[in-house]
């Protein structure tokens, strides 16, 4: 796939420029759950390397995954990276896009690389940072204010909704009931902070989604989730705990609420309501819990196979753990359970011993391959089997623990007990019912990812 594409890419690119173009280095990023991002140069090999020292040219290709094509929406991305470069955010240069599935496979969009890192624990942790992270959230704050200043005129066509009914809807077409979703969706809809103006929202604008270099930010990247709405709204995103990477600091593992709502203030001339920032981090702390069940879900209909899609479904876990912090839940220590008893069925090696040695085989054999992206989902699939190896040892007894904290509440299944939170019929904030919903999030993370439970928050 990749020579084919390399081929597209060159033959767009030379209608673009005028010139024959050749396309060197194509390779996937391990970034991009939803859309797949490649890099590569792009040369013109007639051009005299004394007439244009710069050489090849480093490019970014962005395509929706080919077969699940969004034309429209790549091209709001587009328009909405015209228009912020214009409002003096630092975007990647946009190059080329289009909605035309013949020219690469799939709608896209073509940038300029931008030098710098966007993984978030090395920006967070490397020495090399260090000073970029010295007032990083006061900037970001700062770059989020020109961005809601952005004209909404100057997109057209920016999908506008009720952040509750929105959400509301997500959740209904998962059909997979969850009694924390409906306890912060409550939360939310008796809760709503006063209204602001629309602005342009980026929508994911996070770690991971912005270059930073040794200097500060560097770019901001993924305008996918571009829309019209509460400003208030990229604030919140930013202070969402799974973005911190383990960090105490709310902004993003980088600073505090102050920074970062000064910053912004610097530029807007008004201070967002930090109850607002955080009833925002409630709102994108469920969207985000329903954002990793519908990926795992293009994986679970055979739609988008893939080992990372999969893996992402058990971090909904993750997000109900976040949630439940939020709303003032936080959770015990993890629950001391007996290993399951060994089969003398089976024998030995037992189904954790095969899963133990696979899991070795990924991280000593696959990660240590030399592709970046194999090593990526090599890690991803390790990860999963860790997962499941828990959930051998110890799924029989917290699924029986789980039964019994239903059955004290009158319930069969956590979908009973979801459907009588929404209609009223048991009270959301009743102790018993949320200490167990805080235990049934805190067994399940004990299999999804132990070490969740520990990170500051």
């Amino acid at each position: 796939m990749g020579d084919d594409l390399g081929d597209q890419l060159a033959r767009r690119l030379g209608e673009v420029t005028g010139s024959d173009v050749r396309v060197d280095g194509l390779r996937r990023l391990t970034a991009g759950a939803s859309r797949e991002t490649w890099s590569f140069t792009a040369t013109d090999p007639t051009t005299d390397p004394a007439t244009a020292p710069s050489g090849p040219r480093a490019l970014v290709l962005r395509r929706d995954p080919p077969g699940d094509d969004r034309p429209e929406g790549m091209a709001l991305e587009a328009a909405s990276l015209a228009a912020a470069a214009a409002a003096g955010v630092p975007v990647p240069p946009l190059v080329d896009s289009g909605g035309d599935p013949a020219v690469v496979g799939a709608p896209y969009l073509v940038t300029e690389h931008v030098d710098g890192e966007t993984i978030g624990p090395r920006i967070l942790r490397e020495e090399r940072f260090a000073a970029a992270r010295e007032g990083l959230a006061a900037e970001l704050g700062r770059t989020l204010a020109r961005i809601h200043a952005v004209p909404l005129d100057a997109v057209p066509g920016l999908p506008a909704g009720d952040p509750v009914e929105d959400l509301r809807a997500t959740y209904d077409a998962l059909d997979e009931p969850l009694p924390t979703v409906e306890i912060a969706l409550r939360r939310l809809d008796r809760h709503r902070p006063d209204p602001v103006p629309d602005a342009l929202v980026h929508g994911d604008f996070r770690l991971g989604n912005l270059i930073v270099d040794e200097s500060g930010l560097a770019a901001v990247l993924d305008w996918e989730q571009v829309h019209r709405g509460d400003p208030r709204e990229d604030l919140g995103w930013l202070c969402v705990k799974c973005w911190r990477f383990g960090s105490p600091l709310p902004v993003a593992g980088l600073g505090t609420i102050d920074e970062l709502l000064d910053g912004y203030a610097e530029v807007a001339g008004v201070r967002p309501d930090p109850g607002a920032v955080r009833w925002w981090q409630v709102h994108r702390t469920t969207w985000w819990a329903l954002g990793c069940r519908r990926m795992a879900g293009r994986h679970l209909a055979g739609e988008t196979p893939s080992v990372e899609l999969a893996a992402i479904g058990r971090r909904v876990a993750e997000q109900e753990h976040d949630l439940l912090l939020l709303l003032g839940l936080p959770a015990g220590p993890g629950p001391e359970v007996p290993a399951a008893p060994r089969s003398d069925l089976q024998g030995r090696p037992g189904a954790g011993d095969l899963v133990e040695a696979v899991a070795g085989f990924l991280r000593d054999e696959v990660m240590a391959a030399g592709d970046e992206r194999l090593a990526f989902l090599g890690r991803v699939a390790a990860n999963v089997l860790d997962g499941v190896a828990r959930e051998l040892a110890l799924g029989p007894e917290l699924e029986r623990r789980h039964r019994e904290r239903l059955a004290a509440l009158g319930f069969a299944d956590q979908a009973g007990l979801a459907a009588a939170i929404r209609r009223g019929a048991v009270d959301d904030t009743d102790p018993e019912v949320l200490a167990a919903v805080r235990a049934a999030v805190t067994d399940k993370l004990a299999v999804a990812n132990p070490r969740y439970l520990f990170r500051p928050g």
